[in-house]
């Protein structure tokens, strides 16, 4: 199962974000971020998504640079299912902060949740291209590695149903999207 990145974007991520916020302390404007991020994440936690929408975008009416708010709109978009609209938050933030590989990620879960696997493929190659111990776009890469091959063992057995190689293989790569069952439980 793939996972999103859920909690906004780490605030000393890059020199931007902390030229930003820098900037932002300077203002007094800080604090009021904060607030308001805080906001967002607790509505979104509470599953009150078009609140958490218009929260966010009544700050970036004001603040339309927010980075942090702009990705949290994107999970937000994510988990109350507009995900056309939350591919399209993503996908600007690539490419207004390529150095960011949060937007790589959640933009990958997306994709490959569509079965867009080979763009989810390249967006989570970004993803830990930009930040090496990201452990999370790691595993979603590997996750989609997984699909990828599962697809192809199923095309070889269509192709050449007499190969006797590949269903096992198959059969490995499509268990491990199977949730283990509970120790001392039978098949009935």
């Amino acid at each position: 199962m793939l996972h999103l990145a859920k909690s906004p974007l780490p605030a000393v991520r890059s020199a931007l974000l902390a030229c930003l916020t820098a900037g932002l302390l300077a203002t007094g404007a800080a604090h009021a971020q904060q607030a308001e991020h805080a906001e967002v994440n607790r509505l979104l936690r509470a599953g009150q998504f078009t609140e958490a929408l218009a929260k966010a975008d009544q700050h970036l009416a004001a603040n339309p640079k927010d980075v942090q708010m702009r990705f949290l709109k994107g999970v937000v978009q994510s988990e109350s299912g507009k995900v056309a609209e939350a591919m399209t938050t993503f996908t600007d933030l690539t490419k207004e902060f390529p150095e960011l590989p949060e937007p790589y990620n959640n933009l990958a879960v997306l994709q490959a949740n569509q079965g867009q696997f080979e763009k989810a493929r390249v967006a989570l190659e970004m993803a830990v291209r930009t930040n090496p111990s990201y452990a999370t776009a790691h595993e979603n890469l590997g996750d989609v590695y997984a699909k990828l091959a599962a697809q192809s063992y199923a095309r070889v057995q269509q192709i050449d149903p007499a190969n006797t190689t590949v269903g096992p293989k198959l059969t490995m790569a499509r268990n491990i999207f199977t949730p283990p069952k509970a120790a001392g439980t039978q098949r009935k």
